[in-house]
């Protein structure tokens, strides 16, 4: 904790010394460069309570911190353009000064603090603390997210704005030093109607998005000027990060690049609604994972014009997500429905989906098997067979289904490994879209979710290369295992029974084949394939009765499952999850991968 505390404080300070704050700077000098000699004090502490409420309070409305809606900068706008015209107007603000100190005074231990434009230099800084939100780094974020009622969380947030209220305190006193040497020289006057003005076009500019435009000039042109980089990074602050969240990181990428390793632990999902300057800042806290290995070695391509081959360089200036699954692999499937939304939404945007399709099963480097999978599927964005593993080796991933999200300028941003997050990725698309100058609308609507089991029977194969669970094998090659299968098998087991020939890759059913699995799942998955695709059958029986339509997946009818194409059959679909023994029989010549359950 005090390591994280000391982080915090830091972090803070290198905060108000980096860039992100200088759209607030002319505002906060010329706010504290006039009135009272303790305004400065004033806008400095009204800047960190609404800084450290907004990112406490609001961490977990927005799901992140920097994602602050537009009416919290509206309420910026107003108030500096209020005091702009006030400072312009030196009759006006002598008028308006006076309430105010006599509304704002207390006493705290006898001392007075409202005296000297404390008061209004509270709401001109509570006013900037809107804009001054965004700059908290992605680390405070994720540490703030955590828990916005956490104690640790809120001491957490309050050592980061002390960090940032120092600094900031000196920066203020030292222009107003400056700006009282001026007004010693007889130039007041027009020295206040001169900030008066610079507050009235700081706020034109935070009105216009200059503010977020300047930004990411800076974060595209100087991506290394980040003075907290290095702390957000070390080890010490990430392991102590880990122990808050719980969470670890998965993603390196092959050249070893990466401004702060793991990408997908410090995002949280945006509100539908979030608006472009939200974006722009959700696409700051997204670190900069490497230029992107291209397409290597890979084969046929779908979707493409006279299906040419695609490079990233043709497809710079758009924001490309690479997937990498295989089309028997359940969990692949079921991402699909939230890649088509995606293609749908954002491909007008600039949003370019490539399915990398990266075989497991030797039928899956078979291009007509490829073809009739996206013709299946309804897929439209453009697919390419990485047969060779080319691509995947080059981006040196492990994982199927895995996301990389690639920017504009070609680099990935992003990684996400397996089933969900899809908020998460979705929110990154976004971010990368409106970094790279598009106005996203809406979000994608994904339709035909399967929502898996979340305690299932774990995958197995049939063949010798990975099966676990088999209580009586696989023995590799021609083999009986009996007609008659074990009469009661614990959950998770799974029995051969009649004669198989099995390779390291496929069980092939010789003559009364049949499977035992005692399972424990919504759903019951398995890849089959038949020879020349000539249609064979698979009864299934489920608690040693014939399977009933209620509880048969989508590929079985009156019991049976017809195998014609190499692919994967869903043959249990139940109401929720639960324990039952499937009983599989299946015709000579039919050939059988994997099981997966969910």
């Amino acid at each position: 904790m005090i390591v994280l505390l000391g982080f915090a404080f830091l972090a803070g300070a290198g905060t108000a010394l980096s860039p992100c704050v200088l759209p607030v700077l002319p505002a906060l000098l010329s706010a504290g460069g006039t009135g009272g000699r303790r305004r400065p004090l004033g806008i400095v502490l009204g800047l960190s309570i609404t800084f450290t409420v907004t990112i406490v309070g609001l961490a977990n409305i927005v799901d992140g911190v920097g994602l602050g809606a537009d009416p919290l900068r509206v309420v910026a706008v107003v108030t500096l353009l209020a005091f702009g015209i006030v400072l312009l107007m030196p009759a006006l603000a002598a008028r308006l000064e006076a309430p105010l100190s006599r509304l704002a005074r207390f006493g705290v231990g006898g001392m007075r603090l409202a005296d000297d434009g404390f008061a209004s230099g509270l709401l001109v800084g509570g006013a900037l603390g809107f804009l001054y939100t965004p700059c908290a780094s992605p680390i405070l974020a994720a540490v703030i997210s955590v828990s916005a009622a956490s104690g640790k969380t809120i001491v957490i947030a309050l050592a980061y704005a002390a960090g940032s209220a120092l600094v900031l305190l000196v920066l203020t006193l030292g222009g107003r030093r400056l700006f009282d040497r001026v007004r010693r020289a007889g130039r007041g006057p027009m020295l206040q109607r001169a900030l008066g003005t610079i507050m009235i076009v700081t706020a034109v500019s935070i009105l216009a998005n200059l503010d977020v435009t300047f930004d990411q000039f800076i974060a595209r042109e100087i991506p290394d000027v980040n003075l907290t980089a290095s702390l957000e990074c070390s080890g010490t602050v990430v392991g102590r990060l880990h122990e808050i969240t719980g969470r670890k990181t998965k993603f390196a990428p092959a050249n070893g690049s990466s401004s702060c390793r793991g990408s997908a632990t410090t995002l949280h999902a945006a509100p539908a609604n979030a608006s472009q300057a939200s974006l722009l800042a959700t696409a700051r806290a997204l670190p900069d994972l490497g230029t992107a290995p291209g397409f290597t070695d890979t084969q046929d391509w779908f979707n493409t014009p006279a299906r040419q081959p695609l490079t990233l360089a043709s497809l710079r200036g758009h924001v490309v997500l690479v997937d990498f699954w295989t089309y028997t692999c359940i969990n692949c499937i079921r991402t699909l429905p939230y890649l088509k939304a995606w293609d749908a939404t954002y491909r007008g945007d600039g949003l370019t989906i490539v399915g990398i399709e990266t075989p497991e099963f030797a039928f899956e480097h078979d291009a007509g098997n490829v073809a009739n999978a996206v013709g299946q599927f309804g897929l439209r964005y453009p697919v390419v067979q990485d047969n060779e593993m080319g691509t995947w080796n080059a981006y040196g991933n492990q994982y199927w289904p895995a996301d990389y999200l690639i920017d504009a300028h070609g680099h990935v941003r992003y990684a996400a490994f397996g089933e969900g997050d899809y908020d998460k990725t979705e929110t990154a698309i976004r971010a990368l879209l409106a970094e790279a100058g598009h106005q996203v609308g809406g979000r994608g609507h994904p339709t035909g979710v399967v929502v898996p089991s979340q305690q299932a029977t774990p995958e197995t194969y049939l063949g010798t290369e990975r099966a676990q669970g088999w209580v009586n094998g696989p023995k590799p090659g021609l083999h009986d295992y009996g007609q008659s299968a074990p009469a009661s098998l614990a959950v998770n087991d799974f029995s051969y029974s009649g004669a198989w020939n099995i390779s390291a890759q496929p069980a092939l059913a010789v003559s009364g084949a049949g499977v035992e699995v005692e399972f424990q799942a919504k759903n019951v998955y398995l890849v089959l394939s038949s020879p020349g695709e000539r249609p064979l059958p698979v009864r299934v029986l489920l608690d040693g009765r014939p399977i009933r339509s209620a509880d048969a997946g989508a590929d079985v009818h009156a019991g049976v499952v017809t195998v014609r194409r190499q692919r994967l059959y869903t043959l249990v679909s139940l109401p929720r999850n639960e324990r039952h023994r499937l009983s599989l029989r299946l015709a000579p010549g039919i050939s059988g991968y994997a099981f997966t359950f969910g």
